[in-house]
């Protein structure tokens, strides 16, 4: 008789245990739910434009240095340098939104501690459009952070 309660004993402990972990789920999600956006239509922080580096690093006039996300173009300097059509990218960024207030999706900081982001001009994606331009290119390795660049792949 005794084996027999405590095995029962055992058994009701642990539907316990599996009651206790679902309460704990359900609170989690219902302490985290306030913070998830249903809608998308929120509008996006804005920022000026100072300059551009090059074509694919601008800062704000407030001195925010931003890496623009999912994309590469030619540099200007170092081993891989490629003068000619870095600056033409670098020209085509700064005449499109230098001195502009654009909108910015932050997405996180880079090693260098430049923030990364995708940047909009009135409501166009920059980064696809250097894309388009043929200025630049997808960099895949970090093409998942942008939902324009996701299963782009390059030939």
């Amino acid at each position: 008789m005794a084996m027999a309660s405590r095995y029962v004993l055992q058994k009701n402990s642990r539907s316990n245990l599996r009651f206790t972990y679902f309460q704990i789920m359900f609170l989690v999600m219902i302490l985290l739910l306030p913070n998830f956006s249903w809608s998308t239509s929120e509008p996006l922080p804005t920022v000026s434009i100072k300059y551009c580096y090059d074509g694919d690093t601008c800062t704000t006039i407030k001195g925010e240095k931003i890496r623009l996300a999912c994309i590469n173009t030619p540099e200007l300097k170092g081993k891989k340098a490629n003068p000619i059509p870095a600056k033409q990218a670098r020209d085509f960024l700064n005449d499109l939104i230098i001195k502009k207030e654009v909108s910015i999706r932050r997405i996180t900081k880079d090693r260098y501690g430049r923030t990364v982001a995708e940047l909009f001009k009135d409501g166009v994606n920059v980064q696809e459009l250097i894309v388009k331009e043929g200025l630049g290119e997808i960099y895949q390795k970090y093409a998942y952070q942008c939902e324009w660049s996701r299963g782009i792949s390059v030939k």
